[in-house]
This record gives structure tokens, C-alpha cells and sequence, in this order.
């Protein structure tokens, strides 16, 4: 689909009141398209005043603003990703990949009740916020169109990069955060923030370059170390340092007091793109990491050895599915109800402490859920467990044993 085919009609757009939305819809209603503007209060700690967002896509040319409620969706759908342990390529907690699956599924559920047609959005043709747009788009409303101002040659040849774009918003008298001086781009939610881009794209550029929006570089961080304790219910975070929360309280508030620590600030990952290229991010999810660290404690309790195994399977097939867009689709439905299992077992009290950016193990308390027994584990004359006991089954294990080493297959 190309601009010129949307000339007299109205389309939906996912815009957050930065360079490339205003770039997007101030060109394309030049161009006589309408331009409903969709934005999603995500919680984003670096835009709580969407008046704001609404008077930039207003005066970059919109027709009409949505503001889509979704704070509470993306606690919850951060809470799955928690429970699943999704951390992409072991350092990202997708919190961005999955921050698009709750926005395009709200927008499309408000477009149909708009009778609208044609979503858009202004992920680049180089990234996978593309993929996610197009994927959840096709899964939940097949009947859609997707229009991407980044695949439209048009466009391309009007903006090349971020410079034009700047300069073309000078040009428009809009108002927007992104400058050549600092010409990387950042996406927020409650989750997380990511920053990329510009100057990023350099590995010469250290992770130091970009100014934390959610807390402080732990080299920055106080010299005292403090606790944090979280109680979970079934899965859920109810309580934080012994006072009761909502989730979207525990989130908010494990982001405010990671954030002080340097947890989870400043993360360096150089990732494989679904697209095949490899792309630099930094990012920022110190709720997440605290919460997220504290429930991997918690389930070091309470799965055996083939659960564990199973579940890592399952953790690194939602991660993969989450960035690459298939959050919807039925392998991660069937992978979600096999993990939430698992959550209704993750009832227990973890205490870590927060220091310079490292979490560390200080108790777990009541675990009605835990295997693990401190008697059985003792190296000391207690418990049921007989040492000699395991003579006979090294015995079974010798057999294969030296069966290897007399068939050739050890070397060395």
C-alpha cells in the first residue's frame, strides 16, 4: 500500500507524539489523507502528561485523537512475561516487544468500533516493530490493511533518515524532543524503556552516552545497600517490603527503587533481528529486573529437575515468540497455560539486596510450594538421607561409564 492509494480516506495511526509520528502524520495530511491518531497510555516514565502527546498530533495535522487506557493490560502482560522468565538472548525482558501486542490489540478493538479499516504505524522497514504491527494486525483483524510509511518508496525518498525528518519538523513549526546533537530514539512503557539508533548504532558509542530516564547508572547509585522484599500469591506480586499492592503499584514502585539502585540501568545488547540484522540497544527495566530476578528465585524452589528443564524450554520459546510478533498465536497460548501451572505453585517471600546495580540473595519464607529441604541437603548427620545409600546407584551409572572409555569415545 502506497500514499498515494490513501489520498481521501481516513487511516488509523500509532503515534506517540515524537519525530517520526509528527514527521508521518503532518506528510501524509499534506497528502490528503485523514489521519486518526491512536495513542496508548502505557505508564511510559518519560510522558505522563499525554495532553501533551495529543496537542503535538493535533498540531502535526490529526483529525481526531484516541487515547487508548492500557496501563492495567500492560502489568498484566508484563506480569506473563515475569512468569515466563522471557528475556531475550538472555538480556532483554521484551519489554517493548510486548508493549506493541497490547497496543495494536487495543487499537484494532477500538478501530472496529470505528468502522476503521487501515492501521499504520512508523516502525522502520529495518526493525521488528514492523513485524509486530503487521503479524498481530493479520492475526486478530485478517480483514485489515496495514500501511507502513517506511516500506513506501515515496516516502523513503523524502526522508532518507532522522536528519530530514528533523529538519522537516523545524520546517512545520512542530515541536518534538529528537536534535542532530542527540539523534537516538527512545520507546517507553511501564515495563522498560529502549534506546537505539543515531549515534547508538556506533560501537565506539559507550552505553553511558544515553541518560537514564528511569533511575541512575549504578556507578551513580548510593553506597548503602537496601532490601526489597516481595511476597507472591500464586504468581502475583501482592505485597512489596510488607505493604499490599496492586500490580501496577508493584511494578511503579519496584521500577522507583531499582531505578535508585542502578538495577537493570544502562543494559547493552547487541541482538539478532527477526529482519536478519543485528541491531544495539540500551535499556532500561529496573522493576522488571528486581521482579523479575526475585521470581526466578522463587521458582529455583519449587520445580524438580524435568520441570526445570521443561520450563527453560518453554521461557525461551515465549521470548523468541514475543519478539518476533507471535504473542497471539497458538504455540505461545499452549506454552502460556503450561507456565501458568507453574505460577500457581510461585507462592512464597523473597528478600534480595539492591547494591550499585547487583541484586543480591538475602532470604525465601514462606513457600508452602518448596522442595527444597534444608535436613535432606545437610551435610551434617541429619535428616533421612543415607550417604551410602548412593553405592549401588554409582554402581549403575560405572556400567556406561566405562563402557565409554573401553569403546574409544573418551579422548584424553
Amino acid at each position: 500500500m502506497k500514499a498515494q492509494d490513501l489520498k481521501g480516506q481516513t487511516i488509523a495511526f500509532a503515534g506517540s507524539g515524537g519525530l517520526d509520528s509528527c514527521t508521518i502524520t503532518r506528510w501524509l495530511t499534506d497528502m490528503g489523507v485523514r489521519v486518526v491518531c491512536f495513542t496508548a497510555d502505557l505508564g511510559q516514565p518519560d510522558e505522563d502528561d499525554t495532553e501533551a502527546i495529543k496537542e503535538r498530533m493535533l498540531m502535526a495535522g490529526a483529525a481526531e485523537f484516541v487515547l487508548l487506557p492500557v496501563r492495567e493490560a500492560i502489568a498484566q502482560i508484563g506480569l506473563s512475561v515475569i512468569q515466563s522468565q522471557a528475556c531475550y538472548e538472555g538480556r532483554y525482558w521484551n519489554t517493548t516487544g510486548i508493549a506493541r501486542c497490547v497496543l495494536a490489540k487495543a487499537m484494532i478493538q477500538e478501530m472496529q468500533k470505528k468502522g476503521l479499516t487501515i492501521l499504520s504505524h512508523g516502525a522502520t522497514g529495518r526493525g521488528n516493530d514492523q513485524v509486530r504491527f503487521q503479524l498481530i494486525t493479520n492475526m486478530l483483524a485478517p480483514e485489515f490493511e496495514v500501511y507502513a510509511p517506511w516500506r513506501d518508496e515515496s516516502f523513503l525518498a523524502r526522508f532518507p533518515g532522522r536528519s530530514e525528518m528533523i529538519d522537516f519538523c523545524q520546517e512545520k513549526g512542530l515541536s518534538v524532543s529528537a536534535t542532530k546533537d542527540k539523534p537516538y530514539s527512545t520507546d517507553s512503557n511501564l515495563l522498560g524503556l529502549t534506546h537505539e539508533s543515531g549515534l547508538l548504532e556506533a560501537l565506539t558509542t559507550p552505553a553511558h552516552f544515553v541518560k537514564p530516564i528511569m533511575g541512575c547508572y549504578p556507578g551513580d547509585a548510593p553506597d548503602q545497600a537496601e532490601e526489597f522484599t516481595v511476597h507472591f500469591e500464586k504468581g502475583c506480586p501482592v505485597s512489596l517490603n510488607g505493604t499490599p499492592v496492586s500490580l501496577v503499584e508493584a511494578i511503579t514502585q519496584a521500577n522507583a527503587i531499582g531505578g535508585k539502585h542502578g538495577v537493570g540501568i544502562g543494559t547493552h545488547l547487541v541482538e539478532n533481528r527477526f529482519v536478519g540484522i543485528k541491531s544495539r540497544g540500551i535499556y532500561e527495566s529496573p522493576g522488571v529486573e528486581i521482579l523479575g530476578s526475585c521470581y526466578g528465585l522463587l521458582l529455583q524452589l519449587i520445580l524438580d529437575r524435568r520441570a526445570r528443564e521443561f520450563f527453560e524450554q518453554l521461557s525461551q520459546l515465549v521470548a523468541k515468540q514475543i519478539y518476533q510478533g507471535y504473542w497471539y498465536d497458538l504455540a505461545t497460548q499452549m506454552a502460556l497455560q503450561a507456565i501458568e501451572r507453574t505460577a500457581e505453585l510461585a507462592t512464597g517471600t523473597i528478600t534480595v539486596s539492591l547494591y550499585k546495580g547487583n541484586i543480591s540473595f538475602v532470604s525465601a519464607s514462606n513457600t508452602p510450594h518448596s522442595l527444597y529441604s534444608e535436613e535432606n541437603a545437610s551435610m551434617e548427620g541429619v535428616g533421612s538421607y543415607n550417604h551410602a545409600d548412593s553405592e549401588g546407584l554409582l554402581r549403575v551409572f560405572s556400567v556406561s561409564a566405562r563402557v565409554l572409555a573401553t569403546s574409544g569415545q573418551i579422548k584424553g
